[in-house]
């Protein structure tokens, strides 16, 4: 079974990815992770992203700013769908890759894709069900700001450029509420695990 693991910023996805790799030792196939390996020198979409937005983007050991070039596309739709039209591609590229090496290797029961954008880049069609990570929206300011060190307008405006999460939990198969403890969210995972038979 190929598990869609997905949930807004802050939302506490990460700690799930990490219960269901320790608790369970399911592979995850992490889309950020690969997103800023696709992105080194060497890579095909390093070269783009410096031959799209200059090598002003670049920090003195060659590598890119990614703050830098998170501000440039943040309030410009085109130049962001720029660089989504070279970082996304090579992304799922990389994860069809790593999923293939786990196949292929055989014994595994379950693989995790870890894909902040699921629903909204339409990729579900890469996996056999989907686990929306969701927590209270006041909840979720509170730990972004923190985690990010925002304002409450700054952190707003990231939270407000993602699909609701209302809607997430409509579209997804699951849903772990992760607005309580740590205790209660493993509680929910186990009890997932147990409703679609993954473990015993």
């Amino acid at each position: 079974m190929i598990i869609g693991l997905t949930g807004n910023i802050a939302s506490g996805k990460s700690t799930v990815s990490n219960m269901l790799k320790e608790s369970y030792q399911i592979p995850i196939i992490d889309a950020d992770i690969i997103a800023r390996q696709v992105v080194e020198p060497g890579e095909t979409s390093y070269d783009q992203i410096v031959e799209t937005f200059g090598r002003d983007i670049l920090l003195d050991d060659q590598t890119i700013n990614r703050k830098k070039l998170g501000q440039l596309i943040f309030h410009d739709s085109s130049l962001r769908e720029k660089l989504n039209n070279i970082v996304h591609p090579a992304v799922r590229r990389r994860m069809e890759e790593e999923k293939q090496a786990h196949l292929s290797r055989g014994g595994e029961k379950v693989i995790v894709l870890d894909i902040p954008l699921l629903f909204e880049n339409n990729l579900t069609h890469l996996v056999d069900r989907t686990i929306v990570v969701f927590t209270e929206e006041k909840q979720q300011l509170k730990r972004l700001m923190n985690r990010n060190h925002l304002t409450e307008a700054e952190a707003k405006e990231r939270m407000n450029a993602q699909m609701d999460p209302v809607k997430k939990k409509r579209l997804a198969d699951a849903v772990i509420d992760n607005s309580g403890s740590l205790e209660q969210t493993e509680q929910q995972l186990e009890k997932l695990m147990q409703k679609w038979r993954i473990f015993n």
